[in-house]
């Protein structure tokens, strides 16, 4: 990995694996060893199950309509297409928070400008399988990441392996979290946001719109976050404090640079009230000093291009916490021989990288699937 990227011809649709150096999802190192269980996910889709958990409530007045939609195997933007189009709006005037998988049955809340007009017949969209469960007035359009996070239900199919082992690995999760690392639904199907993304940085990208470019910068971004975070688990220093570290305060984007690492930090760290932190990269100067500083910029060394490329869109260098963490961890053994598993976690983070550390999965999609239940192309899953 020590070696640049080559720049990628003009992109066809097609690349060859020699020309993806980055490791994918499936690749990425385990934090407590090689998972004890295997079996299938998302055999169907209410074997993921996803409530979404605002961080506000309501205000009751304004001229937003706030929805809550429960959807199955539906897109989230084609879901405020279907909004807009009912309010009469353009689909820029819906607000979500975040985006759900689509083959899922997941619950979250929209937000409509309606200004002076009339409130829609939303039972109306039932008819595009959308059901609304809750409506109020709001005074502000919601954006990504107004999320306290997202409640998961989630059943594993034919379940094999270490009862045992299994049963410890729960216990390490519930009171460790997993690495936080960005999902492969993040990077789309055959990792297509990345290859998109290196020929969009190399010049050479296929005509796309706004929101596309966005999908694509966006996984490059994480990519290079899983990379740094992977050197961090391999070397066993994901949950360790290091000089030149930046620690996040739990539930809060604020973090501080480590200058000294000490009693009152490590105990912190082990009660979860403080994490270390991984590169979002873009432009500016690096937030981290020393080794960790060192251990970044190796990563960044190898994807110039990717660099570059993120810096000239503007984003500025962010952090993000290298541990996931996981409250309210329950598994449930059924007749069927399945497991279902029951968690929380916060806004930003996937529920396949807390599962892959308890087990191996494969996954069976629907043969077709588009943006919405009458759609009839292949499924592209998309971030949680």
């Amino acid at each position: 990995m020590s070696e640049p990227m080559r720049s990628m011809v003009p992109f066809n649709g097609t690349t060859p694996d020699a020309w993806r150096p980055w490791r994918s999802f499936v690749e990425l190192p385990y934090a407590f060893g090689d998972p004890p269980l295997r079996a299938w996910l998302r055999s169907q889709p209410d074997d993921f199950i996803v409530d979404e958990q605002l961080a506000f409530g309501p205000d009751g007045d304004g001229e937003h309509a706030l929805l809550r939609v429960r959807k199955t195997s539906a897109n989230t933007e084609w879901a405020a297409r279907r909004i807009a189009a009912l309010a009469g709006v353009s689909v820029k005037a819906v607000g979500y928070a975040g985006l759900k998988d689509r083959h899922a049955v997941t619950t979250q809340w929209f937000s409509v400008h309606l200004g002076r007009s009339p409130e829609p017949r939303w039972r109306l969209l039932a008819e595009d399988g959308l059901e609304v469960l809750e409506q109020s007035r709001h005074r502000r359009k919601l954006k990504r990441g107004n999320l306290a996070g997202n409640r998961f239900v989630i059943r594993l199919r034919g379940v094999e392996g270490d009862l045992d082992a299994a049963a410890k690995r729960l216990d390490m999760l519930a009171a460790q979290g997993a690495p936080n690392y960005f999902g492969a639904q993040r990077f789309g199907r055959n990792e297509g946001n990345l290859l998109r993304a290196q020929a969009l940085f190399a010049g050479a990208a296929p005509r796309a719109t706004r929101h596309q470019r966005g999908l694509w910068i966006s996984a490059a971004r994480s990519q290079l976050f899983n990379e740094a975070l992977a050197r961090r688990v391999e070397r066993g220093e994901w949950l360790r404090a290091l000089v030149g570290d930046r620690l996040q305060l739990r539930g809060s984007h604020s973090h501080f640079l480590v200058e000294e690492v000490d009693a009152r930090i490590e105990s912190r760290l082990v009660a979860g009230d403080l994490s270390p932190t991984g590169p979002l990269f873009g432009a500016g100067e690096p937030l981290t000093q020393d080794a960790v500083q060192a251990l970044e910029q190796e990563v960044a060394s190898a994807y110039p291009d990717w660099i570059d490329g993120l810096s000239e869109t503007g984003l500025k260098q962010e952090r993000r916490p290298l541990r996931l963490d996981i409250e309210s961890l329950t598994l449930e053994w059924t007749a069927e021989n399945d497991v279902i598993l029951r968690f929380i976690l916060p806004a930003g983070g996937y529920a396949t990288a807390a599962i892959r550390e308890l087990c191996t999965c494969r996954e069976r999609p629907p043969q077709h699937e588009g943006d919405g239940p009458s759609a009839g192309r292949p499924a592209l899953a998309v971030e949680v």
